[in-house]
């Protein structure tokens, strides 16, 4: 998820009750859920160095622990004080483990288990940044600050917040059980029909909608071809309504080449959905330009060949 969600889930977890911890639970908190995404850091090498680290060791949970002693560390030296220091530590655990499970539920995913195993986890549940989720987080974070103002100008007890701070947390939850519904029904009325007079061998469904959390991107795979659907689960799908219909290169040998690749290779360690097509190109004359992408997002490795079939040039895109 995006770092604004991050930072307000772990406010609103330090005034769901957290607080009574430690005196800096919120500074803690709103420190800890934001650290994994310290990885940004590569982005000074480069495109595809971000690329590769991003989602791996800053977020395994083999390195959780880890990561949860820099934001304990940091407080306690603002604070210039290690009192408390356990409290401190469980609590940026909980913080670091937040931002784990928030960024599990959207497309792009975690690798959990890095660096032992470099397998992407992802639910496909929300967007990076989901409005709704915005929306009731923010709330929760504003509606105690405005009852505070208007309570001291009326001299009454404010609140502390604590109950919409467990509303938010709770429609988290409740949210994103109602998103893996949807998700599942996306999925299996994908599969419940024909293509071309034939089934798909592999579907999927991924969040587009801003707003709207019935809308989605379908995607299906025959061994030639792939369709895109733009789906709204509140109207009948039409199968024969596809968006897009991109054909498939056949394997063979420029393909098994271009894996060769190192872009190409980083690539296809994330992509969970790979669509390969072979672009002649004008110039060099005879060349051709070998691209691989995700049906989730629009990043491509792409390596070129001359008409020897001899590696001119490989990249990443955005």
């Amino acid at each position: 998820m995006d770092n604004p969600t991050h930072t307000l889930t772990g406010l609103l977890m330090s005034r769901a009750g957290l607080s009574r911890w430690h005196p800096q639970s919120v500074w803690l908190l709103m420190l800890a859920a934001n650290i994994p995404d310290i990885d940004i850091a590569v982005a000074l090498r480069g495109a595809l160095p971000y690329f590769v680290a991003h989602r791996g060791y800053t977020h395994s949970i083999f390195l959780l622990p880890v990561m949860a002693f820099i934001p304990m560390l940091v407080v306690c030296a603002v604070v210039r004080s290690m009192r408390g220091w356990k409290a401190a530590y469980g609590l940026s655990l909980i913080g670091v483990a937040s931002h784990l499970l928030l960024d599990w539920t959207n497309a792009y995913g975690i690798r959990f288990l890095y660096p032992f195993s470099g397998r992407w986890f992802h639910l496909d549940l929300n967007n990076i940044i989901d409005l709704w989720i915005w929306g009731v987080l923010a709330i929760a974070t504003l509606g105690p600050m405005l009852g505070r103002l208007v309570s001291s100008e009326i001299g009454a007890t404010s609140g502390s917040g604590r109950g919409m701070a467990i509303f938010a947390l709770a429609f988290l939850v409740c949210y994103d059980f109602g998103r893996f519904l949807a998700h599942q029904r996306a999925i299996e009325t994908l599969n419940s029909h024909v293509y071309l007079g034939s089934p798909p061998i592999r579907v999927g469904a991924f969040p587009v909608g801003l707003v709207n959390p019935f809308e989605w991107s379908g995607w299906i795979e025959r061994p030639d071809f792939a369709m895109h659907f733009a789906m709204n689960l509140r109207t009948d799908f039409d199968s024969t309504g596809a968006e897009q219909t991109i054909y498939k290169a056949p394997p063979g040998p420029l393909l098994d080449a271009a894996r060769q690749a190192y872009p190409v290779q980083k690539f296809l360690d994330f992509a969970q959905y790979p669509l390969w097509q072979v672009v002649p190109m004008a110039d060099p004359e005879g060349a051709n330009r070998v691209e691989v992408r995700d049906w989730r997002f629009p990043f491509t490795a792409d390596a070129v060949f001359d008409r020897s079939n001899r590696l001119v040039s490989s990249s990443f895109h955005f």
